[in-house]
């Protein structure tokens, strides 16, 4: 039985069999895995190709074409610089900047369980309601307003000097890596925390208004029922939250810490050649080029979700 509204089957309004629901063609709707990057066909392939071999030999034409080509793969694409700097020589003066990116992937891993607890906690007082919480929500705030407004760079230049000079116990001796993660997760539990206030405001109030009727506390509805489906929703925009913090790790080198920029910056000072530069970007990308297609595909995902949250 048809649904009131829709076309009669075999009508010249009804799409054609095996096409129910599909997009109408020029739609940035995609329904297969194939279609999402070639447009879907073999047409689609064909043509995808043939304009990707034009762009690129395009741009690689006007690389090799202008006058300072030589100077600047030289400069930047040196195979031999690169594998220099790639692999370190101390007794040279220089480190590795294969073994520096290992510290950026660690402070990303402890800046990214702080920034989530700690912006967590700072989404769940301002969200709060409680009389006695007023003074603390100002105070989370003030936070929020302040470390979004103020430049990361300036924050880890704050920390990593001011922190020393305070010459307090065991605070002011730590070692510039601490106080570099310290103002990562400063500055990014702020954003953090507008994304978690945001899934939580997503949350509809029926949701609450079952949990309630169902007896449970405020303090487990929110544990099982409200907390579940806010992280759900914000799991895409966290995830490109933190493909800049890897990428943001790099301006922990001006506190001298080796890691991969500040041990590709040394290098360059050294030999001045700039194809360390080059290998500390082809390590970062390494490390966020799967983190970003991971995330389109929970965004896909979750689209897919939703359009069929909608159609039932």
């Amino acid at each position: 039985m048809a649904l009131s509204g829709s076309p009669p089957a075999g009508s010249a309004d009804s799409p054609p069999p095996g096409s129910a629901g599909s997009p109408p063609p020029g739609s940035f709707a995609r329904t297969g895995r194939g279609a999402r990057l070639l447009g879907g066909g073999r047409s689609g392939t064909v043509i995808s190709t043939a304009s990707t071999i034009v762009v690129l030999g395009t741009l690689v034409a006007i690389f090799l074409l202008a006058p300072g080509a030589h100077a600047v793969e030289h400069a930047f694409f040196s195979p031999e610089h690169m594998w220099q700097s790639f692999i370190g020589n101390p007794q040279q003066g220089y480190y590795s900047v294969g073994a520096a990116i290992w510290l950026n992937i660690k402070m990303f891993i402890v800046a990214e369980i702080l920034i989530l607890l700690l912006a967590l906690l700072i989404a769940l007082v301002r969200q709060s309601v409680h009389p006695a919480l007023f003074p603390i929500r100002i105070l989370a705030t003030g936070y929020v307003d302040l470390f979004r407004g103020v430049p990361l760079i300036l924050v880890i230049f704050a920390i990593g000097l001011g922190v020393p000079a305070l010459s307090l116990p065991v605070v002011s001796n730590q070692s510039n890596a601490v106080y570099g993660v310290t103002a990562l997760v400063l500055s990014y539990s702020a954003y953090v925390s507008e994304v978690y206030r945001a899934g939580l405001n997503s949350v509809h109030q029926s949701q609450v208004a079952a949990a309630r009727s169902l007896g449970l506390p405020q303090r487990q509805a929110l544990r099982y029922v409200i907390l579940p489906q806010a992280v759900r929703n914000i799991v895409p925009p966290l995830l490109n939250d933190f493909i800049s913090l890897q990428k943001d790790t790099a301006l922990v080198g001006i506190l001298g810490t080796i890691e991969a920029n500040k041990a590709a910056e040394i290098y360059s000072e050294q030999v001045f050649n700039f194809s360390s530069f080059t290998v500390a970007a082809i390590l970062f990308l390494i490390l966020t080029i799967p983190l970003a297609r991971f995330t389109d595909r929970l965004i896909e995902r979750d689209r897919r979700r939703r359009l069929a949250g909608a159609a039932a």
